[in-house]
């Protein structure tokens, strides 16, 4: 494979990451659309046939194709909203510490400073919430307009710091919720995708 080539794949793989990373972000921060339903069931394959992250897509597809966009929205409201009031709670800090607003929040608040990025104003939600940390890991793998993709060692090193002492653990959470219903497939998802990524890094080093 030549350097063109495998740049080329390189960029593939990446897009689509920053693709799966983005949907979760959604999927974590509201509860899907009608129109987000349907194109997640008629959506094209994400993984090699037989592998644990199709079967988690296979199910999520199976789900968005029967699911009601207004039971979407109150399975997400009770699972998530409000500050602790939820089922789930979905912030870094908790997860580490117990309590809210701790210490890894302005770890992390001292990294995306550092990344150039800071909550905008008109978001309620602390930035250690794990759809906000799949947003960041999806701007980190393609970087934008102005800003170039980060190096492998500068995403391996915010996933280790924020995503990877917890992901699983929210996952079960979510799976495990009395209310959850369609997100025990997004949280399935966000597992054998973040498990991956885990690998992929761990090998990289």
């Amino acid at each position: 494979m030549n350097v063109a080539i495998e740049e080329r794949v390189t960029a593939e793989e990446d897009a689509a990451r920053a693709n799966l990373y983005g949907l979760l972000a959604r999927l974590l921060y509201a509860a899907p659309d009608k129109a987000l339903l349907q194109a997640i069931a008629r959506s094209d394959e994400i993984a090699a046939p037989e592998s644990p992250l199709a079967s988690s897509w296979h199910a999520l597809q199976a789900a968005s194709s029967i699911m009601d966009e207004e039971a979407a929205q109150e399975e997400h409201a009770r699972l998530f909203i409000g500050l602790g009031q939820g089922e789930v709670i979905p912030y870094l800090s908790w997860h580490l510490t117990g309590f809210l607003m701790e210490e890894p929040l302005a770890k992390l608040r001292e990294d995306l400073a550092e990344l150039g990025l800071a909550r905008a104003g008109e978001v309620a939600e602390p930035e250690d919430h794990m759809a906000a940390l799949c947003e960041v890991m999806r701007w980190l793998a393609t970087g934008d307009a102005e800003t170039a993709p980060a190096s492998l060692a500068g995403q391996r090193a915010f996933f280790a710091r924020h995503l990877r002492p917890w992901y699983a653990k929210l996952a079960a959470d979510i799976a495990a919720a009395p209310s959850a219903n369609y997100y025990r497939a997004v949280a399935r998802l966000l597992k054998d995708f973040l498990d991956i990524e885990a690998q992929a890094f761990d090998i990289g080093s």
